[in-house]
């Protein structure tokens, strides 16, 4: 399995941060994705990436949360770190309107300018939406040259809303939300086209069922993985195999 978004450079897990990687392989979670958030978690992921080269691989991107009036500032910044490194992706990045609308055209400006970037460096996206799915499709419907490929992270949305999401290109990021009772996400996941899905933890955020409301982390991919399974009444090496491949093919792993 591959956890394709986990935040393990977080000082959440600063004090077990071996044994987290260690349960995670035990569990046969191969690779651990680290997508980046704002100019602070750029030293820690990079870290984490050095400490366990063989496992974590890292993307550069702002995420929604974090743009500010100072935006094109950290945008500059953001963007010099692709001469300095190797990274998979452009993310994570998008749009949130969740918590605060103050400064919806500057994430706009942000993620059109990361998804420019993304096309120049022939580099996939992580997004991140959350009460902004129709914003977010609205623009990346524009800005898609069919150059563009992603995944919508830590999705939980409709049949129709993934559809939309297929059409352009877009797989799917499954994580903890899938487990969650109340999720709605057991009418959603058996109507899913599976060459689009990939599996996702969002630790230490989200962790799912029996977990839900504790730290999450990267060996409870497994859990995702298994509720996929039941859900479309398959066995879950069917499930590892094809998202396994899926990101693969999107990552360039």
């Amino acid at each position: 399995m591959i956890d394709t978004h986990a935040h393990i450079y977080a000082s959440e897990f600063d004090h077990d941060r071996d044994d987290v990687v260690r349960r995670a392989l035990e569990q046969g979670v191969e690779k651990i994705l680290l997508p980046n958030i704002d100019l602070e978690s750029i030293e820690p992921m990079l870290k984490t990436e050095a400490a366990y080269p063989e496992v974590c691989r890292s993307m550069m991107g702002l995420h929604p949360c974090y743009v500010d009036g100072n935006v094109k500032q950290t945008l500059d910044v953001i963007h010099s770190w692709f001469d300095k490194h190797n990274f998979i992706a452009v993310g994570e990045i998008g749009i949130d309107l969740y918590w605060d609308k103050t400064y919806k055209a500057e994430q706009e400006m942000a993620f059109i300018t990361q998804l420019n970037w993304a096309k120049e460096k022939k580099l996939p996206v992580v997004i991140h939406t959350r009460d902004s799915i129709e914003e977010t499709l609205t623009l990346l419907r524009k800005e898609q040259d069919g150059s563009l490929s992603g995944v919508f992270h830590c999705f939980g949305g409709s049949v129709e809303e993934a559809k939309a999401i297929n059409d352009l290109g877009f797989h799917l990021g499954l994580g903890g939300v899938s487990t969650f009772k109340n999720g709605g996400m057991d009418k959603v996941i058996p109507h899913l086209d599976m060459n689009y899905v990939i599996l996702e933890t969002d630790c230490p955020y989200l962790a799912p069922v029996p977990h839900r409301g504790k730290r999450n982390e990267p060996a409870y991919v497994s859990l995702v993985a298994q509720r996929i399974a039941d859900l479309r009444s398959c066995p879950i090496n069917e499930v590892t195999t094809v998202t396994n491949k899926n990101v693969n093919q999107l990552f360039l792993l």
